[in-house]
């Protein structure tokens, strides 16, 4: 096994919202107030019975959840280990994201906040939080880079429908990091009305920590199914793909202090990761400020941000959520990456022996499995974070 620090408490951030040195809160002066509060509050809301109850009742009844835990027995065979998929393409909406919307949403709520706005790169969080403003009733607008707009038009068309307001950001690379300082902006602008919802393990604390317990219900469904299928519940893998990083949150989470259970993090690496277009954040970044907090980033010397490069919009990020720039420095993460063309091929090949198309996001993590060395006992849950539906025009034009 990896030689990390058993003593560590990997679900824990400090009080300042630090996971070792990544974190904290860098904002301007106009959200203090805001941040502060969610601060203050995020943690007595969660743990309120009542809260607890409504956020369970939608998840069972609006989401769909528990997912399954499916075993993929034509892909075992063929990895020579047994692989399990947690299908959260089966949720609502088609993704992970809804976990973590309808968590924020009631919260907000109580929080008595008005207006929703949220970022988007593969539109999922969008449409996510597109569908829980239109449950609950709240205004929402999406901010999502123009190059996404048009590689992701099916989920545009979703947020429309749902009554969001879909605002293109225009500036740089016009995909994730952008829209991000897009919905900052408009944040800043409009803080004691408005509630944004992050969609990812980033931005400044409470976001990473409340965003990845809103998603650990992933991880806490895996191992009530293990035990029921296996009669053990602790998996000997457990591996996802990483942009921001929430849906490996959530999937690692219920395992991050559990020495046993080695967590695989896929990252992009586009055309290469050395090629000039790539998003594999922990092998090109260096420590720097990014969105409110500290962590891992791609960027210059003198602290200019790198663009990314990858095929699937929800990857397509230059930095990752501090507790994976913690699980990957403190060496209790194993942070791989795979191109654009090892995550087509893995498309193709899970929809054909599988029966399941995945999203391009989740490609990438399957594109990982033959090269972990897994043995005939080995147990591996692979989070398949959403399906393909949004990515068929790109399919398409690789048939």
């Amino acid at each position: 096994m990896q030689a990390f620090n058993t003593q560590v408490n990997y679900q824990n951030p400090s009080i300042e919202g630090y996971y070792g040195e990544f974190g904290g809160a860098y904002i301007p002066e106009m959200l203090f107030k805001n941040v502060e509060t969610l601060k203050a509050e995020y943690l007595k809301i969660m743990q309120d019975p009542a809260f607890i109850a409504e956020v369970d009742a939608l998840l069972k009844d609006y989401v769909g959840r528990p997912t399954p835990l499916f075993f993929a027995e034509r892909l075992s065979k063929e990895i020579g280990a047994n692989i399990y998929l947690k299908r959260e393409d089966l949720c609502h909406t088609g993704a992970h994201k809804i976990n973590n919307t309808i968590g924020q949403i009631v919260l907000a709520k109580r929080l008595g906040k008005t207006k929703i706005i949220a970022e988007t790169g593969a539109g999922q969080h969008g449409v996510a939080t597109a569908t829980v403003c239109a449950l609950k009733g709240m205004e929402c607008v999406v901010y999502m880079g123009e190059k996404d707009i048009e590689r992701q038009a099916p989920n545009v068309a979703r947020m429309k429908m749902l009554g969001a307001t879909v605002v293109p950001a225009t500036s740089g690379s016009k995909t994730l990091k952008d829209a991000t300082n897009e919905a900052i902006r408009a944040w800043i602008n409009e803080p004691n009305e408005t509630h944004y919802i992050i969609g990812s393990v980033v931005g400044p604390h409470p976001y990473p920590d409340m965003v990845a317990r809103f998603q650990s219900v992933i991880s806490k469904e895996m191992r009530l199914q293990l035990k029921e299928k296996l009669g053990n519940e602790l998996p000997t893998h457990v591996v996802a793909c990483v942009g921001g990083g929430s849906n490996a949150a959530g999937a690692f989470y219920h395992f991050l202090n559990e020495p046993t259970v080695a967590l695989v993090a896929v990252e992009a690496a586009g055309h290469g990761v050395h090629s000039g277009l790539s998003a594999a954040t922990t092998q090109l970044g260096t420590h720097g400020i990014l969105h409110g907090s500290k962590s891992i980033v791609m960027q210059t010397n003198d602290g200019q941000v790198v663009e990314p490069h990858s095929i699937s919009a929800g990857l397509d990020y230059p930095g990752i959520g501090p507790l994976h720039a913690f699980l990957y420095e403190s060496k209790r993460g194993t942070f791989l990456s795979a191109t654009d063309e090892e995550a087509l091929a893995s498309a193709f090949h899970i929809s054909q022996i599988e029966g399941i198309i995945p999203a391009l996001e989740t490609a990438h993590a399957f594109s990982v499995l033959p090269k972990l060395g897994l043995k005939p006992t080995d147990v591996v849950v692979v989070c398949l974070s959403g399906r393909g539906d949004k990515d068929l025009a790109t399919y398409m034009e690789h048939l």
